[in-house]
């Protein structure tokens, strides 16, 4: 790599349309003022070729010609994104910078700027975010954003970055409920419906400790329609200062929300299965939620264990939960959510049924906090077709006493056991 004497523009506009890297400008001026030595600069041609080797190597072959003219390309762009980024734009800086650090920390400080934007998210849906940072898979678009320039760096920056302050108000917000990513992710919801709900329980119900249910997110919205004057919706007093306004701007579209959340006039339940609101909130199903509510409703217990339903059917509830299945794998699967502890977690529509994925978000929870079998006996005495109970309480009895070591033990070879005895006793999807 060569050193070319600077480009003395005629004019001050000539000026402005200076088109060379941001690196070579750097260079130069380290040159002009004396802060790039002869010898510093012979360890930048030094380091260069060897630069320009390993990024031929990491994105073709080192070995022929027009991947070498490319990297070559490349790392100049590299330590041109990096030094612009860092440096401000200030060539003197950026000159200090190449005096005091070496060509390749420089090109690497490049790569991984651009790494870290690649692994953004680019959209606020949990199911659609990849948590495992820059992956192989990723490498074609760094192929790409390696030849772009520091304006479009920057771009695109502009777009992820509040997508990124979103997600992580989200997960801030969740967390004091002790949600977790995997729990959103596996609810297929978005950073908007989690803060917009986390708002509505910090103000109307600022002592509650877990997230809501269907049931308690309809009581909250109850409790708000009760309400006279302005919901002033604050920000939690500790949610960090760089979180403000990803938050801010969401609060906004609930304030827009409230007049038809507060209007009594409109079917509650009808409303929040609107096109405007589907999906707007974020609530837990739990099937726990669900006994209690039928448990505290006279009206729909009475109905459940009615002659002419209980002793065949079961209960409404029966009905609903277990969607008709009556294989014991499918029914085991259904008690192993029942006896999950407190805080509640999400549990999918079908509850006879678990993926992989639920199945390890599942063990998580009853290795941090244990297998509440009484639950599900409760369940199945209160709501299974009374010709039934016995042997359902006998089959759920019989899994935990047989499963429960395992399925509570908490290190890597107990949690792989665990997972293969869900897969032979329960319903796992794939």
């Amino acid at each position: 790599m060569s050193v070319s004497a600077p480009t003395t523009p005629t004019t001050s506009a000539l000026s402005l349309h200076d088109a060379r890297p941001f690196f070579e400008k750097a260079l130069v001026y380290g040159v002009q003022h004396g802060l790039l030595s002869a010898e510093k600069l012979k360890a930048i041609c030094t380091e260069a070729p060897k630069g320009m080797v390993q990024i031929a190597r990491y994105f073709g072959n080192e070995n022929l010609r027009p991947d070498l003219e490319q990297a070559r390309a490349r790392i100049v762009n590299l330590v041109s994104l990096y030094l612009q980024e860092s440096c401000g734009g200030d060539v003197h800086l950026a000159a200090q910078s190449l005096r005091d650090h070496s060509l390749l920390s420089r090109s690497k400080g490049g790569s991984e700027m651009l790494k870290n934007l690649i692994a953004m998210p680019q959209n606020t849906h949990f199911a659609m975010h990849d948590r495992e940072g820059f992956t192989e898979a990723q490498i074609p678009q760094l192929a790409k954003w390696s030849l772009q320039s520091h304006a479009q760096y920057q771009a695109e920056l502009a777009v992820r970055q509040p997508i990124s302050q979103l997600i992580e108000a989200a997960l801030w917000l969740a967390a004091r409920f002790d949600l977790q990513a995997d729990d959103l992710e596996e609810a297929g919801t978005d950073a908007e419906a989690v803060i917009r709900t986390a708002l509505l329980l910090h103000s109307l119900a600022p002592k509650a400790e877990q997230w809501p249910d269907r049931i308690a997110f309809e009581a909250l919205i109850t409790t708000l329609r009760k309400k006279t004057g302005p919901i002033p919706l604050p920000l939690p007093a500790s949610l960090p200062a760089e979180l403000h306004s990803a938050v801010e701007q969401v609060r906004a579209s609930v304030l827009a929300d409230v007049p038809r959340l507060r209007d009594a006039s409109q079917n509650l339940r009808a409303l929040l299965r609107s096109p405007a609101f589907s999906g707007h909130y974020f609530w837990l199903e739990d099937p726990l939620a669900e006994i209690e509510h039928y448990h505290h409703s006279l009206d729909e217990l009475h109905h459940d264990h009615s002659p002419a339903s209980a002793p065949h059917s079961g209960s409404k509830t029966w009905q609903r939960v277990t969607q008709g299945q009556q294989d014991e794998h499918a029914l085991l699967t259904l008690f192993l959510y029942l006896s999950v502890g407190a805080p509640k977690r999400y549990v999918p529509a079908d509850k006879t049924a678990l993926t992989e994925k639920a199945a390890l978000s599942l063990l998580r929870s009853i290795q941090q906090r244990g297998l509440q079998a009484e639950q599900a006996s409760d369940f199945i005495r209160q709501h299974a077709p009374a010709t039934h109970q016995a042997t359902y309480c006998a089959l759920w009895q019989s899994f935990v006493q047989e499963s429960r070591r395992t399925l509570c033990g908490d290190h890597h070879g107990q949690r792989q056991e665990a997972l293969a005895l869900l897969r032979r006793e329960c319903h796992i999807l794939g």
